[in-house]
């Protein structure tokens, strides 16, 4: 039976204040879209760090609390703006002839210019839609539903032209964001080699400065490059040689390099399993000259680049598989009260009403993820939501992967078979866990990001106890007594201040009793490891002892789940539709 007390509701009734933005739609033919006014959000900068401070046995409230919303007036533009991408993809986007021609045809792509979709996020002043990551969120909703597209977009924008955004100068911005933006020009980002893929410091190809220091000659292999084959300017990466302190050392350089300059080459598509129409191919540099006022950056600041690139386009991939599976969900749940077996409906029995539950609360949870995440990197100055990103990235990559193979066993061998899309959905998904960072290594990097964030602040403590802090001292061993002894943990969720709907109250309880295990669980294995902590050790140990006390709090649950699951089941297939409203969409 799925457990679904494991997911965890929070309440969505406050209002971040927010201009989104005014919008018109061409009339009669063209279907591109004018922004006319830049959203301005009015909220505090970030200085807190929500994903960290669990770490810490902490829920910050104020990063979570209020549920970013927009109002009743900026629904209705929304709306005005993402009709004519669903009547596109509706209408003039043939899947299953780009998945089995393994390309997307000239006309596709010139309606995805035509919409503005390859210019999503860069500024109305060179020439993009200028949208916000909440909106770049919804309408990932809308291209998931064509993998390969996706893809495509994706690898233009989310993280290809990102490093000219979030670090180019302004004549960088001037001179190449107007044709990406358009369209007329297509992005790569060039960081994977065949010997170097989640370690990408071990990068080998490499760029030298010429004599009169005018340019640089990069030489070298990029390998697994979306939109390789077609790429007109590319964000490369490459070792130079800087001074630092006197020493000569390597370090990573990010460049723009255009097509245009030469010495550039690609070799065969790759022909996948899954994604089949998106472009990807190996890239070769072959002493490709390029000016040094296409160094991004700082000479020797490119890891920190796509470090930044890497970390700010993973939370869409939570809105992008909660449209997935909502298409998903439609689809199968049609099929299921349709189809008759020993005299009942699919949809009648038991396991496969699970099912429906299952695909209904995990895009639930996805899209509760991606949005929450986006407006906290909608908020004012630049701020971290690396952590943030990485765990709505893992959850809904693999989250995603089970739904999908859920909707297909629904369905059975015709699920099975090229008749329907489904079995393309699981080729496609496939891909999910792996790029943008493997989840692994994301799970990887949460895990030590965190620790070392919590063992900063934990180090602090001891030393203010050894300078004879007796009011801290004794406040920590409260705490831990508290804990030790099962006692009621009050993060300030619910009660009379707390910031949960009433009718989650049992939920937020459990939650806040988790948080302050995990809390504990950290801090014992920072006391007992220190330096030497091993990532291995913690997720290790972390994982066990937080799912021991997770299935603690399930098994004293007052009712087990079976009413809840044909509830949603009932819903679902009644409707043959997802049926919670929209996070944006929840305006009070």
């Amino acid at each position: 039976m799925m457990n679904v007390n494991r997911f965890v509701v929070f309440s969505k009734s406050v209002k971040l204040t927010k201009r989104l933005l005014v919008c018109h739609v061409r009339p009669a033919g063209k279907q591109e879209l004018h922004v006319q006014q830049q959203r301005s959000i009015k909220t505090h900068s970030r200085n807190l760090a929500y994903a960290k401070d669990l770490f810490l046995g902490q829920v910050n409230k104020a990063e979570v609390f209020p549920y970013p919303e927009i109002g009743n007036e900026e629904v209705d533009e929304l709306n005005q703006l993402v009709a004519p991408v669903e009547r596109f993809f509706s209408e003039e986007v043939d899947s299953a002839k780009i998945d089995r021609e393994a390309r997307i045809p000239p006309e596709t792509l010139n309606g995805l210019k035509e919409l503005g979709l390859f210019g999503i996020m860069v500024p109305e002043e060179y020439g993009g839609l200028g949208l916000s990551n909440t909106m770049y969120a919804r309408l990932a909703e809308i291209t998931s539903l064509d993998g390969s597209i996706a893809v495509t977009l994706a690898a233009h924008q989310a993280i290809r032209l990102k490093g000219i955004l979030i670090a180019g100068n302004e004549a960088q911005k001037e001179k190449y964001l107007p044709k990406l933006a358009s369209g007329e020009h297509i992005a790569a980002f060039c960081l994977t080699e065949p010997g170097s893929g989640s370690d990408a410091a071990s990068i080998q190809t490499r760029a030298t400065l010429s004599e009169d220091g005018t340019h640089y000659l990069i030489n070298g292999s990029k390998f697994w490059i979306s939109n390789g084959n077609m790429a007109d300017v590319m964000t490369v990466f490459a070792r130079t040689e800087v001074v630092v302190d006197g020493e000569k050392k390597d370090k990573i350089t990010a460049f723009i390099v255009e097509r245009a300059f030469g010495g550039v080459t690609n070799g065969k598509l790759e022909d996948k399993l899954g994604i089949r129409g998106s472009n990807t191919c190996e890239v070769n540099f072959d002493n490709v000259p390029v000016p040094v006022e296409n160094v991004i950056g700082e000479v020797g600041g490119g890891f920190k680049v796509a470090m930044n690139i890497l970390n700010s386009g993973r939370f869409s991939m939570g809105s992008s598989s909660a449209g997935m599976i909502k298409k998903l969900i439609e689809m199968t749940s049609e099929f299921a009260m349709t189809r008759k077996q020993f005299n009942k409906r699919l949809g009648e029995f038991g396991m496969i009403q699970e099912k429906f539950a299952l695909m209904a609360l995990n895009a639930f949870v996805m899209e509760s993820m991606a949005y929450l995440t986006a407006g906290m990197m909608d908020r004012p100055g630049l701020p971290d939501c690396s952590l943030e990103a990485a765990m709505v990235k893992v959850f809904s990559s693999e989250g995603g992967w089970i739904c999908v193979s859920e909707a297909l066993q629904i369905l059975g061998g015709l699920g099975y078979t090229k008749n329907y899309p489904y079995e393309r959905f699981v080729r496609d998904c496939r891909i999910l866990p792996i790029f943008e960072g493997t989840n692994e290594i994301l799970r990887m990097y949460v895990a030590l990001t965190g620790m070392q964030y919590a063992g900063k602040i934990i180090t602090g403590k001891i030393k203010e106890m050894k300078k004879g802090n007796i009011g801290l001292a004794l406040g920590m061993v409260g705490q831990k007594l508290r804990t030790s002894l099962g006692g009621s943990v009050d993060l300030g969720l619910t009660g009379k201040d707390g910031v949960v709907h009433p009718s989650l109250a049992e939920s937020a309880k459990k939650l806040e009793l988790n948080v302050s295990l995990f809390g504990s669980t950290v801090e014992s294995l920072l006391y007992r490891f220190g330096k030497v902590l091993l990532a291995n050790t913690f997720c290790s140990e972390a994982f066990f002892k937080n799912n021991y006390w997770m299935t603690q709090l399930q098994k004293h649950a007052p009712e087990n789940n079976d009413a809840n699951i044909k509830k949603i089941a009932r819903e679902v297939l009644e409707n043959r539709a997802y049926v919670c409203s929209h996070p944006l969409e929840r305006t009070y």
